[in-house]
Formats: structure tokens, sequence, C-alpha cells
């Protein structure tokens, strides 16, 4: 603010109080009782205020001959320096104006000026010429005149018993008074960023260049600036520091006191009669930070056991707090499917005008699948109706469809048990399963069931974080989630979402209100919603934790009445695994196999009935329609070839549409399987990856292949049969030499791999058949394949012959040991020896007719392609 700048204010009250202006410099007098003197008047009653920055902006006062300098604290309120740093404000020429307004502040406040004209007694012989405030030290400089008959010190003391009378305590701090003391250095009034604080450090400084100035001692600096206030601490400069110049910190018990302080004696000249050294001595004061820089991140750093637990508490609770409820809404929403596009009003009307108007082949092709698949259901109605049922009662167990891939599981329950049906939820393990690494099984998972927002990335971030903190502290902070406990909270908040879902029809006006929830549950399992679980224990050998807690969260769901389960699976064995979850309780299953030959060739006909009726008039133009008819003489051939997989007979009906003749569709489908099996189970897998070697999937491919010829009738009873067409005997594979070790778990990895399928109709394992029906085709064609199964044939008598041998060393060994008995042994021995030399026999002989056959196998590898 320009110095020159004036405002006026009236001293009320008393007429002999006046503010007379000379020479632009505004003075407050008043008649002094100390000196006997009248009052001085004049017709102009103003005052004048200077800038923070001092006069004419040096940062200095300068009080001449009869001038003295008062500070007065207590003037503004303490906190106000963060408006210093306010961009484009210029905090020093508001305040110097606002310290001169005579009116009250807002709400009959006093102003700034009112709290200085009422510190300032009617008695005291001063005039005052300008006043300095200080914001950022809630004070204020005054500085006076006054007559030669009185000193700075006694108009200091009248002063101070004034104000200890009489205290002044402003609106912003009534619980402190305002005090005052005379300047006695040559203040500094800096308008820089430097704010006040508790602890001063006083810096010694020689009055001249070339002087020394003295270090003052504690005692000497306590006398000094005691008088301020109360002193907390003083430290003296270490002896062996070298700092220039000498220092010393007083710390004040209140940071207004260390200000007084400050104000009053920064510049202050020390004789050398007070211990200031032979020409005196200056000392200079400044703020000094009682807190060091960045003091709270040094402080998280350091104390890791206190923040990271601290962190954790707060991370959690926003996350239950904003984050589940919305994570639950939209699990919801994908439930209900209430902003699904797909079931939106207006894409059904554009679907059927589409679909009537011919446009969208694809819906014409739907319309010939529906048309087959209508065979498939009306021959499996009443598994549908077995389903429909079970949904309708309340009791608390799994639902469970198994049956080979291409059966038809997913079509039989979302398309025709739950056709109609709201609220339905489908879980598709496959790509949960089949995800690579924690954050992206987390992200399928929630996926499949609407769980968002998922924030799977700070899984990583968080064990760097939890690894750090281990090599930091020494133990685990918990920061970071496994994939078990992640993976748990995705279906815990679906479970919640499911049970909200289950309730929303329920209203205070139901005849069962009082009932709790749930109760009303279990009252009403029409209510609940249905929980389709796919593809269960998918690839289950290479990791069982997700299927495990899909089971644990299924068997919550169940016996809570939350909401029906159906699993969908292709093992045999999902009683093991469900088992876990609800060990008292009996699943309700339902086995879907093949169709019959019957219902297959119908399935192919509406197919084709289906394809003619589309076509209309112009199924003449479309290749292979005209011949459909007279290739159907082939059709049974085919089917009983085919089998009734429906994937299989729905592809067959495909190649016939497009104008392949049925036999030649067939044999496409032999060929691809016979190619599938080579890779799948003989020449493509890792024997660390698999449970069985190639040698026992070929030992089955090629007895099953023979088993599809005509029975041979059995030496033992002429009426019976080796095996029945397309099966052999459980057992009598596990008698094999090649299936000796762990026969049973090979074969049920086999079952697992869809190579074979293993019939338990009394409980128990009691035959095996080809994996799909046209796979006992195509282990015809392989076995057919001279070079390929000679290649084959001679790894397996290899591994024979090796079996073999090592039998033979075994009883090599036995024998010896036993003539290096005395005598032989004896007699008593005789017996074991003759049937180990009977055993050994036995092996020569069968290795030796391995190696004749071996040895023809390898003239056919040598003479063929």
């Amino acid at each position: 603010m320009n110095r020159q700048a004036l405002a006026s204010f009236k001293l009320m009250g008393n007429p002999s109080i006046r503010l007379l202006c000379a020479n632009n410099h505004a003075r407050f007098t008043s008649s002094a009782s100390l000196v006997n003197k009248g009052a001085r008047q004049d017709s102009r009653n103003v005052r004048r205020a200077s800038t923070e920055a001092g006069e004419n902006k040096s940062g200095h006062i300068n009080a001449g001959q009869n001038e003295g300098i008062f500070f007065l604290d207590n003037i503004f309120p303490l906190k106000l320096h963060w408006i210093k740093r306010i961009p484009m404000f210029r905090s020093d020429e508001f305040f110097s104006s606002t310290i001169q307004r005579p009116d009250k502040m807002p709400m009959g406040f006093p102003s700034p000026i009112d709290i200085v004209k009422q510190s300032i007694p009617q008695d005291l012989p001063i005039t005052v010429k300008e006043i300095f405030p200080r914001l950022k030290e809630g004070g204020a400089y005054v500085k006076f005149s006054h007559d030669n008959a009185v000193s700075n010190a006694e108009l200091e003391s009248h002063l101070r018993k004034y104000l200890k009378e009489n205290p002044i305590k402003p609106w912003f701090n009534p619980w402190r008074r305002v005090r005052s003391f005379l300047v006695v250095g040559k203040p500094w009034l800096e308008d820089l960023y430097r704010f006040p604080s508790t602890k001063l450090r006083v810096e010694f400084i020689p009055t001249k260049p070339g002087a020394e100035a003295a270090e003052l001692s504690q005692e000497t600096l306590y006398t000094l600036f005691r008088r301020y206030g109360k002193l907390a601490e003083i430290e003296s400069q270490p002896s062996d520091s070298k700092a220039l110049p000498k220092y010393a910190y007083l710390s004040f018990r209140l940071s207004r006191q260390a200000i007084m302080a400050k104000n009053c004696m920064h510049g202050y000249t020390l004789p050398a009669a007070e211990g200031g050294g032979e020409t005196g001595t200056v000392l200079k004061l400044g703020y000094e930070r009682t807190v060091k820089a960045h003091w709270i991140r040094d402080w998280i750093l350091n104390h890791p056991r206190v923040v990271i637990p601290i962190v954790l508490a707060l991370i959690g609770a926003v996350s239950i707090t904003i984050f589940d409820p919305i994570r639950t809404l939209f699990i919801k929403l994908h439930v209900t499917r209430q902003f699904h596009i797909g079931d939106s009003m207006i894409t059904k009307w554009l679907r059927g005008v589409a679909m009537r108007a011919g446009d969208i082949l694809t819906l014409r092709s739907k319309t010939a699948d529906d048309a087959g698949l209508k065979v498939i259901w009306d021959d499996r109605k009443d598994d549908i109706e077995q389903i429909q049922k079970w949904l309708m009662e309340t009791a608390d167990t799994f639902v469970v469809v198994q049956g080979p891939r291409g059966s038809g599981k997913r079509e039989l329950v979302l398309d025709q048990a739950l056709e109609g049906r709201k609220n339905q939820l489908v879980v598709d393990c496959k790509p949960i399963q089949e995800a690579h690494g924690d954050s992206a099984t987390i992200n399928a998972a929630a996926k499949e069931v609407g769980y968002r927002p998922i924030f799977s990335w700070m899984n990583s971030m968080n064990s760097l974080i939890d690894l750090a903190a281990q090599g930091t502290i020494g133990t685990k902070t918990g920061f970071s989630e496994t994939l078990d406990s992640q993976l748990a909270k995705i279906w815990q908040n679906t479970a919640t979402a499911l049970k909200q879902v289950a309730l929303e029809g329920r209203q205070k006006g139901d005849k069962d209100a009082n009932l709790s929830d749930d109760e009303y549950l279990e009252a009403h399992p029409e209510k609940r919603p249905v929980v389709v679980i796919d593809n269960f224990l998918h690839k289950s050998n290479e990791n069982s934790l997700v299927y495990d807690k899909i089971s644990e969260w299924a068997a919550q769901l169940t016996t809570a009445n939350i909401a029906h389960v159906i699993f969908l699976t292709s093992d045999v064995s999902f009683s093991k695994s469900l088992s876990k979850a609800l060990p008292d309780r009996v699943f309700r299953s339902i086995s879907l196999g093949d169709c019959s030959p019957e219902v297959a060739k119908r399935f192919v006909m509406n197919h084709l009935d289906a394809d003619k009726q589309e076509s209309g008039d112009d199924a003449a133009e479309k290749p292979g329609v005209p011949q459909m008819r007279e290739d159907l003489a082939e059709l049974d051939e085919c089917i009983e070839t085919l089998g009734g997989r429906l994937t299989d007979l729905e592809f067959l009906a495909r190649r016939v549409k497009a104008g392949q003749a049925p036999k030649r569709a067939v044999q496409e489908i032999i060929d691809q399987s016979a190619s599938e099996i080579l890779k799948m189970y003989i020449l493509d897998i890792d024997p660390a990856a698999r449970k069985w070697t190639p040698q026992q999937a070929w030992l089955l491919i090629k007895s099953l292949a023979a088993t599809s010829k005509t029975p041979q009738p059995s030496k033992a009873n002429a009426n019976s049969t080796t095996t029945q067409p397309g099966n052999l005997r459980y057992n009598e594979i596990l008698l094999s030499d090649t299936f000796k070790s762990s026969g049973d778990a090979v074969l049920q990895a086999l079952e697992t791999a869809e190579l074979i399928t293993i019939h338990s109709p009394e409980g128990r394992p009691h035959s095996i058949s080809a994996g799909k029906p046209v796979y006992l085709a195509a282990f015809r064609k392989l076995v057919q394949d001279e070079v390929l199964r000679a290649r084959l044939d001679l790894a397996l008598l290899g591994e024979l012959v090796t079996l073999e041998n090592k039998n033979v060393e075994k009883f090599e060994g036995e024998l010896q040991l036993l003539g290096g008995l005395p005598h032989g042994g004896g007699r008593e021995l005789e017996p074991r020896v003759r049937w180990l030399v009977g055993k050994m026999a036995a092996s020569q002989e069968k290795v030796e007719g391995w190696e004749r056959e071996m040895g023809g196998l390898k003239e056919v590898l040598k003479m063929k392609y």
C-alpha cells in the first residue's frame, strides 16, 4: 500500500485525546500525568499506517531522538499467514487498509485499529506517528515520539502496567491479552515467507568488520530474553562446530512469546559491560523451524508397522463402504438383465421383423437347428420335466447334469428346462480355469458374474509391496490378497446380490410378511434365482482351487436357500469334488448319453426337411437338395457308424444339406477324429503332464478296434463270448502287463480326456467303450494303417520286453542269493528254485516271441512309407 494513504478515526469518550496531523504524519496525543503537559489539539483527527515492509519498504524503522517503538502483539489472528501464500493477492496493502478502518468489523467486532487505540492509555505522553502491521506475526509496531522529560523505559513500564491492570482481549483470542514491549534493537520488517515458530536462532555478529563477536553464555541469554516469556530450552552451539557466525537456539513455550522477543531484540547491540566483548555484539534473531521438512513422509517411512495396518484398514473401509454396494448392484443387473440390449422390446421387435423378412441368414439356419433339436427334446422330455420339478422343491442339494461333450447338456437346461424363467446366472468355468495368472483368473471370474469394478492389477502391485515390507520389517504385512481370498470375495458379493434378487418381489402386505428372509426363501423356492455352473471340472487335474471355491460357494447358496444350483459337467467323477462341499447330501443327477439310432435318424431328417421348407421354390437351385432323398438310403449305415452324439449328427446334417453324400461326410468326420486321437493321446503328449503313456493309449485303441468285429466263442463256454461288440472288460485291461502299474488311475485319466468311457452300472467299473461313438470307427482306421500300427506295436512290444527283462533280473538276483546259502539252501528250497527257473523260462519265451514280432515290424517300417 502507498505510504501516503491516510485514514481517519476519532477517539471517542475523552475530549483530552486528539489525533493530530502535521507534515503528512499522523499523531495521536494525550495529556500525560507523568509530565503534566497540556494536550495539543488540531481540527483533523487522522493517523497513518505503513506497509509491512517498513519505511519506504526498506525493511527497517528509523527512530530518531525522542522517538521510540512499541511492539503490540495479539492485534491479528496468528494463523492468517497462509493468506500471504495466495497468488496475486497483495496482503500487505489489504491489511494496511484494514487497520485504518474507523468503523467496526462485521457483527460488531472491534477492528485492529480499535484494539491499538484501546491498548494505549489516555495518560501516556506520546504522539503516535506510524503503525506498521505485522500480519504473519499477529502484531504491529507503533512508532511514537515523546518529550525529553520522559524516557522510553518509563513509557514502557507505564504501558505494560496499564495493559496488565486493564487487560484487552481481542474477539479472536479471548483467552490471551494484548502485550506490549519496547523495541530495543533495530527491527527488520521483512515480508519473506518466513513464519513464526516457538524456536529462535540467535546469531552473534560483530559491530564492525574485523571485530570479534562474543559468544554469549546461556545465563546471559536467559537474562536478556526471559522477560518476553517462558523459556523452555537454551541450546548453545556445539563446541566442535566451526560454523560462523556463532549462534544459539532459544525455545519458548508459546510462539507469541518468541514473536515478541524477535521483534524487540533483533539488531540489539550488547555492550561490553554486559558481556558483549570489547566492541560489543549485535544480536540477529530469526525463526527456526521446529519441525523438519517432510516429517510426515519420514514418519510414514520409518513406522511401517503402524502405517501399513492403518492403510489396510482404510482401503478395506473404502472398499466395503463404496465399492461393494456398487459391485453388488452390477451383479444384480447382470442376473436380472434389466439393461441387456438383447432383452429389450425394441430388439425383440427388430429381430421379429428380420425373421419375417428373411434378411438374416443365421436366423434361417437356427430354424433348421430348432426343428432338429425338437426331436431330441421330445426324447428327453422326462429329463426336462424332472429338472423343472426339482427347481420347485426346497431340498438343499445340487442338481447335476452329466454327459459327454456334445450331448446337449447346456441346451437342455438353459433352452428347455429354464425356458421363460427369469433371474438366471450362468457361470462358465472354462475361461476361469484356462486363464493364465491370478489377475487373469480374477478377471475371468468377475466377468462371469458381472462383478465390477475390478482392480485385478492391484494384486501384482500389492505382492511387490508385501515383498518389500517383508524385507523391511521382517514379516509379511498381508497387504496382498491371495487368489483364494479374491475369489471368495467375488462369490460372497454374488451371494449377497442373489439374495437381494430373490427378495425383490416381497412386500409388506403379503400374507407371509411376518416370516424372516430365510423362512420366506425356504417357503418360496420358485422365487429363488437359478445358478447354472457350466463346464464344471474342466481341466480339473491342472488346478482344483477354482472348483473348490465354486463348490463351497454353491453349497452356501443351496443350504441358505438363496438359489438353486445346477452343475453341467462331462466328468463322471463329479461326486468326489462336490462331496467335499456337501458331504451329507445326496445329489440329484441326470446322465445324458448318446441318442438312440431311431432318434438320431429323426434328428437328421428333421434338419433336412426344415431346410427344404425354408428353400421353398428355390430348392431346385440349391446344390444337393434334389439328391437328398436319394442319399437317405445310406443314412442308416452312416448313423450306425457315427453314433448318437449330437455334435456329430449336426455336422452330418449340415454336410448333407450342402450337397455332400452321407458316406463321404461320415468319412471326413472319421478322418478328422483319427487325426485328433493321434495328436491328443499318442504322438504329441508330454509324459510328465499326462498320466498315461502312448503305449497304454494304443493298447486300448487296438483292443477296442478288435471288439468291433464279430465276437468269437470262448473256449471255456461255447455259449459266451469274450466281449461284447465295442466294449472291453475293465478288469481284463487291468490284468494286462501294460496296465499293471497304476492301471485304475490311468484309465480314469483317459476317461477324463474322453478317449474312453467307463461303464459302472452297479457302482463298480464294468466295461470300457470308446469315448465317442465315432471314435470306434476312427480306431479301426488307425489300426488299418500298417505303418502306424507297426510303429506303435513296436513301441508297445519294446515296453513289454523291458518289463519282462526286469522280471528276469529279479529272478536271477533271487537265485543268486539262494545259491550263496550253505549247501545251496537244502532240499527245503528246491521248490522255490524250480519256481524261479520256471518263471525265468516263461519270461524268456515271451521275450523271444516279442522280439520275433519286433523283427517283422521293423521290416514293415523299412519297406513301407
